[in-house]
């Protein structure tokens, strides 16, 4: 199969969760039936340890030689939202408990800049960083790509699976409801394991036109950025030209 174009894509990362953390837990109902009623990855896998480079990595197709959580960055090269918007097309990042728009420092109470990769790339406009109190509650105004990214209580960092399931179910709901009849597409996976899995991690894409079921084709962050290129119409940046976009979860 093809890829769809898709409208709308929203990309939601949370934390330090292998795969069996989470699939079939009875602590994370929510995500448990976007896993059923989407495509779930079986075996998905982070690039490295810590979290900020496999942010760097799914944003930019590239860890930026980072191998730490160290803040703050700024990096010249190629990015995804830079990319899309050359194409004409547009890009929010939104991050729980960012203080203000365009807010550009290290730590604010549980808001972590190094989960918000945008924010380290000189070719992302200040106000392309909102905080998630700006995600619209109409989603046909939302932005061709956004990245949500919960605050530190509440994308299991932190807090509990339970907790971030409970945030999932409560925020996101109404978009996935949405994007199943509006040619748009919700993204949910991880930044890395917890080091129980050599790195495996949950990843569900789930929207229109998805297929829902179990694959089990190697996914990584750079494969998965290669599949967001494609859908949103886009040449492959960085080391996700190496890879090939996922074809086989689209149902037409």
């Amino acid at each position: 199969m093809a890829s769809p174009h898709a409208d709308h894509v929203v990309v939601v990362l949370m934390e330090n969760h292998s795969y069996s953390d989470v699939i079939g837990n009875p602590s994370a109902p929510y995500i448990n039936s976007l896993a059923r009623s989407g495509a779930l990855f079986t075996r998905s896998f982070a690039i490295t340890h810590p979290s900020e480079p496999n942010y760097l990595a799914l944003f930019s197709g590239s860890t930026q030689g980072l191998t730490d959580d160290s803040c703050p960055h700024t990096y010249p090269g190629p990015n995804l939202a830079a990319a899309l918007v050359a194409a004409g097309g547009t890009f929010t990042g939104y991050s729980e408990s960012l203080p203000q728009a365009g807010y550009r420092g290290c730590q604010a109470g549980p808001y972590a800049r190094k989960h918000a990769p945008w924010v380290n790339f000189s070719s992302v406009a200040a106000r392309d960083n909102q905080p998630f109190s700006a995600f619209p509650a109409d989603p046909a105004t939302l932005p061709t790509l956004s990245f949500v990214i919960p605050n530190l209580n509440n994308d299991m960092h932190d807090g509990t699976i339970a907790a971030g399931d409970q945030w999932l179910g409560r925020h996101l709901k109404p978009y996935v409801t949405w994007a199943r009849t509006h040619n748009s597409l919700l993204v949910l996976t991880w930044d890395e394991d917890d080091r129980s899995e050599a790195n495996r991690i949950p990843t569900i894409i789930t929207g229109a036109q998805v297929a829902a079921g179990r694959y089990s084709e190697p996914l990584t962050h750079y494969r998965l950025l290669r599949t967001l290129e494609f859908c949103l119409g886009l040449a492959p940046i960085g080391a996700s030209a190496r890879t090939t976009p996922v074809r086989d979860i689209w149902s037409h």
